[in-house]
């Protein structure tokens, strides 16, 4: 982008807190009415109770508090432009509702951070690793040694679960009977980011040796092993798979690390796009993957893609690749919002936003006025936009 072109670019940090706003509004809450928490509702409209007698979507929560960390980056700012907060000066801030967010997880998964899903715990432990660094840059200090505490026990998980079975890699489950990507490669992350880099290569050799795809460059689900003792290879391809792995594969670094990752990249834009109207044209978007877990999937993808797309080791047509991805699917999911008329029984506490699931669809039709939302999908809108302004706010190279 030239000069000239600089002050019709879109206000990505703008939209980004319109996001913000709206899914904190909408879902946010108190657990169980207590001072100091915080938690998503999983479903809107929904009295409060009725939410808290809902289905525990742990892995959820996680990735909420991986997009309130993200606003609380942005509301940090940067030499020569001071950054605000998300939802105003009378609010709390995204940093102050992620710590109650920690808290309320934990009251909520019965007083502990562990439960019986590795990469349940893997997305949290990520999460509140990057919320204990924005607590250090903002040198807040309440909360941080509750946050060692979860990291800890949750980094006993990770050891537990990364065996020798199958040659390597990590549990799904502790069923353990099953090992796979979902787990495999936000563990890997994890280790890349707290000075475990051995721990996390064995881990991505792991996923080369025994789920790599080859023709397609990208990664299957996981193998299973049965009853009978016989292992299945679970051969299905998902989005966000492909995120975790590539986040990994960076935080490493490395030649062969970074070959692999900008081979991703380019098998990603290959493979899971599809075509999309924007602004009077077509252009290449990330296909999303339904409702429930699967509206978070593209999300979680397009997070890693905006860490390609800033990472200078790259070759500069993949940087432009990751960039124009998650641009165009932050474009998508914005131009397709629906604005909620304040009769709108969505419209609750001010929010005012309500995004599509896909990315080909616009909102008013795959949540029509009436409809009931889920968090995940509005997390995954809020994660691609705030993706498209670290993409943005990165200085010029």
């Amino acid at each position: 982008m030239n000069r000239a072109d600089a002050s019709a670019a879109p206000n990505w940090s703008f939209r980004a807190d319109e996001a913000a706003r709206s899914v904190t509004r909408l879902f946010g809450q108190r657990l169980f009415f207590l001072p100091g928490t915080h938690i998503g509702a999983i479903l809107r409209p929904s009295g409060r109770l009725k939410n808290l007698s809902r289905p525990w979507h742990y892995w959820w929560q996680a990735h909420y508090l991986d997009c309130l960390v993200d606003a609380g980056r942005r509301e940090l700012g940067s030499p020569g432009r001071p950054g605000t907060k998300f939802d105003g000066v009378n609010r709390p801030s995204a940093g102050r509702l992620a710590s109650r967010l920690v808290t309320g997880i934990r009251l909520r998964n019965f007083l502990t951070v562990v439960n019986n899903y590795y990469d349940d715990m893997a997305w949290l432990a990520l999460a509140t690793l990057r919320l204990d660094k924005l607590a250090e840059d903002t040198r807040k200090t309440a909360g941080r040694e509750r946050n060692a505490k979860v990291l800890q026990s949750l980094s006993l998980q990770f050891d537990s679960a990364s065996t020798d079975d199958l040659g390597g890699g990590t549990f799904w489950s502790t069923k353990r009977d099953f090992k796979n990507t979902p787990a495999t490669a936000p563990v890997a992350l994890y280790y890349a980011r707290t000075g475990n880099p051995a721990k996390a290569q064995a881990l991505l050799d792991w996923l080369d040796a025994r789920l790599y795809e080859p023709v397609q460059g990208l990664y299957r689900d996981g193998l299973r092993i049965t009853g009978t003792g016989d292992v299945l290879l679970e051969e299905t391809i998902y989005t966000y798979n492909q995120g975790p792995v590539l986040g990994a594969l960076l935080e490493l670094g490395g030649e062969a690390n970074l070959a692999r990752a900008a081979s991703l990249v380019e098998a990603v834009a290959h493979t899971l796009t599809q075509p999309a109207p924007l602004l009077g044209r077509t252009a290449a978007v990330l296909r999303c993957e339904g409702t429930g877990d699967g509206g978070l999937f593209t999300g979680i993808l397009v997070r890693y893609l905006a860490l390609a797309a800033l990472d200078e080791r790259l070759p500069a047509e993949t940087r432009t690749t990751a960039a124009t991805l998650v641009n165009n699917t932050a474009e998508a999911l914005w131009e397709g919002r629906r604005i909620l008329p304040p009769q709108d029984r969505l419209a609750r506490r001010g929010s005012h936003l309500v995004f599509s699931d896909r990315t080909e669809l616009p909102a008013r039709r795959s949540y029509p006025e009436g409809a009931a939302v889920e968090l995940s999908t509005q997390l995954q809108a809020w994660m691609v936009l705030e993706a498209a302004a670290a993409i943005a706010a990165a200085p010029a190279p």
